[in-house]
């Protein structure tokens, strides 16, 4: 198949298996719970349940209430044509983004989402505000991250990344890395709403992305829903792909290989999700104001991930 082929076929695991890894998860940490759980079907049943819905926008929405949904979604539709999602070498459209681009994209849907729901309703300011507040802290961390993974791989392609990191084992097991893959693992239980932090739900005092969606219904709901079920595997793929385990994605595009880069991804997925549950089970949720002492902690990992490179040269004594 054509690297055009390719694209799609990233886009397509992205937008198929995002909810299934949800279901996934909510099923283990009811199973631990002792609890029989939903189906892990059911995120596939609540979007297409949603989009059946009628559509209700409210009176003093503004101009962006009704695109913000489909900007936002459209913004993880573009993501993995430009990372390795299941596939280890550039795409015709990667060359166009680079690690900080992807940041950029990502932070445009959150932009939107955020400017589109900040004064419409009591919970939807709650959430935007709050979402607000700790992107502050968080996007310096996620900086930080990608600039300690240039110096070791003196790149900020993530594709070349995933190729020096495979082939040199020395580096995944140096100080640099170690802090790096820490510090981004911090990142992404806060961005993907795990405990330690509370950061989804219903409860007032936790809520932060569900907030942001209490206005929406219908289309504009299940887009939303969906597209924050896109943003938690995408952010997975880069952490496993590129970061924790940059070995078994697809390096040829024959279909034999690129569906091999699909199942090693989705077993990957599958241990990573175990981790979670692990945390989720184990861990107390942390209070509101005490994300930001979370969120600190991994920019200090961060930066120490940085002074370790010029300490050990990032090199494990």
């Amino acid at each position: 198949m054509n690297l055009q082929v390719v694209n799609v076929v990233q886009v397509l695991v992205v937008m198929a298996f995002s909810p299934l890894m949800v279901g996934i998860l909510k099923k283990i940490e009811a199973r631990i719970e002792s609890r029989k759980g939903i189906s892990v079907f059911q995120p596939y049943y609540d979007i297409a349940k949603f989009f059946r819905k009628e559509l209700i926008i409210p009176k003093n929405a503004n101009a962006f209430f009704v695109i913000a949904p489909i900007v936002s979604f459209s913004c993880y539709i573009i993501l993995p044509m430009v990372l390795p999602i299941v596939y280890g070498n550039p795409c015709p459209y990667a060359p166009m983004v680079d690690f900080l681009g992807g940041a950029f994209i990502f932070a445009l849907a959150s932009f939107v989402s955020t400017i589109a729901t900040a004064d419409l309703s009591y919970y939807t300011s709650i959430g935007a505000s709050r979402a607000v507040t700790f992107g502050s802290f968080a996007e310096p961390t996620l900086i930080m991250v990608f600039f300690g993974v240039a110096l070791i791989t003196k790149t900020n392609n993530p594709f070349i990344t995933n190729h020096v990191l495979a082939k040199n084992v020395h580096w995944i097991i140096s100080p640099t890395h170690l802090l790096i893959v820490a510090a981004f693992f911090m990142l992404l239980l806060f961005d993907t709403g795990k405990i330690p932090v509370e950061s989804e739900g219903l409860m007032e005092f936790g809520m932060i992305d569900e907030g942001k969606m209490m206005e929406y219904s219908s289309t504009l709901y299940a887009l939303s829903k969906w597209g924050s079920y896109m943003k938690s595997f995408i952010l997975m793929s880069v952490f496993l792909n590129v970061f924790a385990f940059p070995w078994g994605v697809a390096m040829d595009t024959s279909v034999k290989s690129i569906i091999f880069g699909t199942v090693t991804l989705l077993l990957k997925m599958l241990c990573l999700i175990l981790c979670f549950a692990f945390v989720e089970e184990t861990f107390a949720k942390l209070r509101l104001f005490k994300l930001i002492d979370y969120l600190t902690i991994s920019f200090l990992l961060a930066i120490l991930s940085i002074v370790s490179f010029f300490i050990f040269g990032g090199v494990p004594a």
